[in-house]
């Protein structure tokens, strides 16, 4: 009897796990071995609002990637594993990992989970060697504005070059009869 609620809080926890990774658009496994507890605090509060960092139990966080439809993570499941859950920029959290795992080398990145895939720690690292979401949309609104002014010239290049041509042929004709009177009054 005592079993009972201890497999209820464990199905609680994988039903827990199972939604976050489903509701993650990324989600970094990383071994914290040797990290304070202050230290994890600081990284929580490092990676933001948009991360959640929690302590799991290899095989229920096993079995909840396996429900949400993840595979490839169980080499990653050894030691101690700690899960951040990325429901905002995937960017953000992997560099915020990075750098504190820079100052804090027991901080080890095993790999991850990106867009349903499983991914490797390099992968992660090179996630978090791209620009952030706004940084990507701002450049590229910044070169749709320079075609927009390029098309707008290239627009714009017909219209005043008859213009030209058109004032070009006014001046000539001018010229032509102020020649012609000026030769008609000697």
């Amino acid at each position: 009897m005592a079993d009972k609620p201890v497999r209820d809080d464990k199905a609680t926890a994988v039903a827990e796990l199972t939604e976050n990774f489903r509701g993650s658009t990324a989600t970094v496994l990383t071994e914290y071995r040797g990290l304070t507890v202050a230290q994890l605090k600081t990284l929580r509060r490092n990676l933001g609002r948009e991360t959640t960092y929690a302590v799991a139990k290899n095989t229920l966080a096993k079995r909840a990637a396996t429900d949400a439809g993840i595979s490839g993570l169980d080499d990653l499941f050894s030691g101690p594993t700690a899960l951040a859950f990325v429901s905002g920029d995937p960017v953000e959290a992997a560099k915020s990992l990075r750098e504190f795992a820079k100052a804090h080398p027991l901080l080890v990145i095993k790999g991850g989970v990106f867009e349903g895939k499983a991914i490797s720690a390099d992968e992660v690292r090179r996630l978090a060697d791209l620009e952030s979401r706004e940084v990507l949309l701002a450049k590229l609104a910044g070169a749709m504005k320079g075609s927009l002014s390029k098309a707008a010239a290239l627009f714009q290049a017909p219209l005043s070059k008859a213009v030209r041509t058109v004032q070009a042929l006014a001046d000539k004709q001018e010229s032509g009869s102020a020649q012609e009177s000026g030769s008609a009054a000697e």
